[in-house]
């Protein structure tokens, strides 16, 4: 077996860090989901993540099961061959846009309601005091070019995944 070279390690701890922070994810899980993408269609097998992660295969086994439990990683196998390929599971994307989205109109469903406080305040309140409402628009303006934008994302890779 080959281990991983100095670039490609580099960049599985980088993102793995990246999955750490933005996934929650615990540190071996998120090198595992970093190193799966980084090897990509042709899958990574069991003893390769062993071998390139430098991690038990009890840490390993733990964390792939737990990747594959949330969806984020799936397995192929091939004919003659009784080791698991593993591999980016395909909807991992298009969830992960469709969380974000929701998230992004809860976000913006909470400012429109706090504007239209402030709006409904300030109509009892002198100049000096009244709310400035400019954030606010500007915020939903953002979010509703920006939903819009990753919506768009989303159906292309749909589109070009069937």
């Amino acid at each position: 077996m080959k281990t991983m070279d100095g670039k490609k390690c580099e960049l599985v701890e980088r993102l793995g860090i990246h999955f750490e922070k933005k996934q929650q994810l615990a540190p071996v899980a998120a090198r595992i989901l970093s190193y799966v993408i980084l090897t990509g269609k042709q899958g990574t097998t069991f003893e390769d993540l062993v071998l390139n992660l430098c991690a038990s295969k009890s840490t390993i086994s733990t964390h792939l099961n737990h990747l594959q439990d949330l969806k984020k990683i799936t397995y192929f196998t091939k004919t003659g061959d009784r080791k698991k390929y593993f591999i980016l599971d395909q909807d991992t994307m298009i969830r992960d846009i469709g969380n974000l989205v929701e998230a992004w109109k809860a976000e913006q469903q909470l400012h429109e309601e706090i504007m239209d406080f402030k709006k409904e305040a300030n109509k009892n309140l002198s100049d000096e005091n009244k709310f400035d409402c400019y954030f606010h628009e500007s915020f939903l303006e953002f979010h509703e070019e920006a939903i819009k934008s990753i919506t768009k994302l989303k159906e292309t890779i749909v589109s070009n995944k069937y």
